[in-house]
C-alpha cells in the first residue's frame, strides 16, 4: 500500500478519482480493502475489494468511452465528498444485467466517502438512478406520451390498491 496513517481524506479522495478518469483501475482498487463497502444508492451495496473491482470492471466494458470529472472535494479529518460527473456511450458489454443500448449518458453523482489511515471503509454513492434508466431508454422520457401513460396506469392502480384497503 503506498498510503499511510497521515494521508488526508481529501487527497485519497482526488487520488481515487483521477485514477478512475483515466480507467486505472489498479491504482483506484489501492485504497479499498476486502471490508469496504460501496454503497451505490440507486443500485445497492457492493462488498469488498474484488466485488468493486468486479463493478468498475464492468462499468468500463459496458461504457468504452467513460468519462469522468470531479468538481469539486471537501473533506476533513475523517471523511471526503466529492461531487463529479460522468458520460459515456453504453456501447460495451451488459451492465447491471441491462444488454447496451448504445444510447450516449451523462449523469451527476456524489460520492461520501469515509476513510481511514488512507483506506476507504465505506463510500455512499447518489446519483438519479431514473435519470440513468430514461437516457439508456429503459424508462420513457420524462413528460413524453410513454411517461404520462406509465404514470397514469400507476396512479389508476394506486387509487384502486387504496380503495381495496
Amino acid at each position: 500500500m503506498a498510503t499511510t496513517d497521515t494521508t488526508t481524506p481529501s487527497k485519497v479522495a482526488r487520488a481515487i478519482f483521477e485514477a478512475l478518469s483515466k480507467k486505472d483501475l489498479d491504482a483506484a482498487t489501492e485504497f479499498i480493502t476486502d471490508d469496504t463497502v460501496d454503497d451505490f444508492v440507486a443500485i445497492g451495496e457492493v462488498r469488498g475489494k474484488p466485488a468493486i473491482r468486479r463493478f468498475f470492471d464492468e462499468l468500463l466494458a459496458a461504457f468504452p468511452d467513460f468519462e469522468m470529472t470531479v468538481d469539486r472535494i471537501v473533506g476533513d479529518r475523517s471523511s471526503a465528498v466529492v461531487q463529479w460527473h460522468a458520460a459515456g456511450s453504453f456501447s460495451g458489454g451488459k451492465f447491471q444485467g441491462i444488454e447496451a443500448t448504445g444510447k450516449h449518458v451523462e449523469i451527476r453523482g456524489v460520492d461520501v466517502m469515509e476513510i481511514t489511515a488512507g483506506q476507504v471503509v465505506h463510500n455512499t454513492i447518489y446519483y438519479d438512478g431514473a435519470s440513468f434508466a430514461r437516457q439508456i431508454g429503459m424508462l420513457p422520457h420524462n413528460g413524453s406520451g410513454p411517461d404520462k401513460a406509465m404514470r397514469s396506469v400507476f396512479n389508476t392502480v394506486t387509487r384502486f390498491r387504496k380503495r381495496l384497503s
